[in-house]
């Protein structure tokens, strides 16, 4: 198989700082790699199978550069610790868990350190939606007003700025706001991350703020006027969370209680679920920040930490073991271990691209689409990381990533924790790793 060289994948282009230190991490990395005259031991590594095609592993040279760039970045203090995991073809084929879950106390990451996986958790809720299509319990072309009625209420703005009365100028929706609008996120929901006059309204409504259940919130933030009509944009915004309540309704049981009893349970995804209270997470890594010195400073409350109700863009906890579990069910077609989850029509569906073009491009990616709930690759030459056409992903806010590759059988995950702020941007050793593990192929 041919290989590629890197492509590196920034989620901020404007932290440009970010975006020289990272290259230059890479870039002595290699050269401790070529300069190495034998590799070191690789911790953690599985043992590999083998099958008709000969020995199923990865490159012991990309394992081995793999390895030393994780720790390379944790010398570097860029974070706190890391851990990753490899299948290929469906066998684990490499794991590897280096830094701290907790500097302060000195608790290593292990393979079962828990993450806040933040918007991993919009896969999983876009797969709960795609069980009850399949079930007939939900149409994929059902008004999202059939289950929460204030969705056939909502107004779309015809301009980001208050006119000088003070009001925004709106219009009527076009057509129903669809649950396929949710799954392809082109429904017109914002969030806080615009610094417009529209994008103050939903900030005023921001989700994660107060008290209240999913129902509470998701009604709260649809009386801001849409910001643009159905179908028309991808847009990231709380559309998971809206897709979340639609769920609840169509199941009849709360949101968490649906995923535990047919995502969970059924693929033994046990150390998956939403964020425990305070003195129930002493296995799960600490979130940290940079400080204006750059030093890495433990946060003292999450930024999308919700106690008391279950979101669907964000919110999970889980761990490497289980997050690959479910990877592994979408790249097996639906089926893991003798759980079935979807159907392999469904799992099809949910992972081509339904937008071709148009997915973050405000932050300077090419290259993706959008398919049902995750990131769809549709021109690698274009895209920033190592990939093929057909693969998948999706990221979390505080450094968390996964990705399958149909095309190769590889399938990532790679988990840290380090939330974004003022003197730092996005966490990318997740995404340069993939590279690495393209490599060993």
């Amino acid at each position: 198989m041919t290989q590629r060289p890197p492509k590196m994948i920034f989620h901020s282009p404007q932290q440009e700082f970010l975006r020289i230190s990272c290259a230059s991490a890479l870039l002595i990395g290699i050269c401790l790699l070529f300069c190495a005259c034998q590799p070191g031991p690789e911790k953690e590594k599985t043992v590999s199978r083998s099958d008709s095609q000969g020995v199923q592993s990865l490159s012991k040279i990309s394992t081995w550069a793999l390895d030393r760039f994780l720790e390379f970045n944790l010398w570097l203090e860029k974070d706190s610790g890391y851990v990753a995991l490899f299948a290929l073809n469906g066998e684990i084929v490499h794991s590897k868990a280096a830094g701290y879950a907790d500097i302060d106390s000195g608790t290593p990451m292990q393979m079962d350190t828990r993450f806040r996986i933040a918007s991993m958790t919009k896969p999983i809720t876009a797969t709960a939606a795609l069980i009850l299509i399949e079930e007939g319990r939900l149409g994929i072309d059902d008004p999202v007003e059939k289950y929460i009625p204030l969705a056939g209420k909502a107004e779309v703005a015809t301009s980001l700025y208050f006119q000088d009365d003070g009001t925004l100028p709106t219009a009527p929706l076009s057509r129903p706001l669809t649950v396929r609008d949710l799954l392809t996120f082109r429904a017109g929901i914002g969030s806080e991350d615009d610094d417009s006059d529209l994008g103050g309204l939903w900030a005023e409504h921001y989700i994660y703020k107060g008290e209240g259940s999913l129902s509470d919130r998701v009604n709260r933030f649809l009386g801001a006027p849409l910001y643009e009509q159905p179908g028309q944009k991808w847009r990231y915004g709380w559309t998971a969370d809206v897709l979340a309540r639609v769920v609840e309704v169509a199941a009849g049981e709360p949101f968490d209680v649906f995923l535990k009893r047919r995502i969970f349970d059924p693929l033994k995804m046990n150390s998956t679920g939403f964020l425990p209270k305070a003195d129930e997470r002493t296995d799960m890594a600490t979130v940290y920040t940079v400080d204006e010195d750059q030093n890495l400073i433990p946060l003292k409350e999450a930024k999308s930490d919700a106690m008391g109700w279950a979101p669907g863009g964000s919110g999970l906890v889980s761990t490497a073991p289980d997050y690959m579990r479910f990877a592994l069910m979408l790249w097996n077609q639906g089926t893991y271990e003798g759980a079935r989850i979807l159907s392999p029509e469904t799992v099809i569906e949910m992972t081509s691209p339904h937008v071709l073009s148009g997915v973050l491009i405000d932050e300077g990616i090419q290259g993706l689409g959008w398919g049902l709930g995750l990131a769809v690759v549709v021109d690698s030459e274009a895209s920033l990381n190592v990939d093929r056409n057909g693969d998948f992903w999706w990221s979390g806010f505080y450094g968390t990533t996964f990705f399958v590759s149909p095309e190769t059988g590889l399938v990532g995950v790679v988990l840290s924790q380090n939330q974004p702020g003022p003197h730092s941007g996005w966490p990318v050793a997740v995404h340069l790793s993939q590279a690495f593990a393209f490599w060993g192929l």
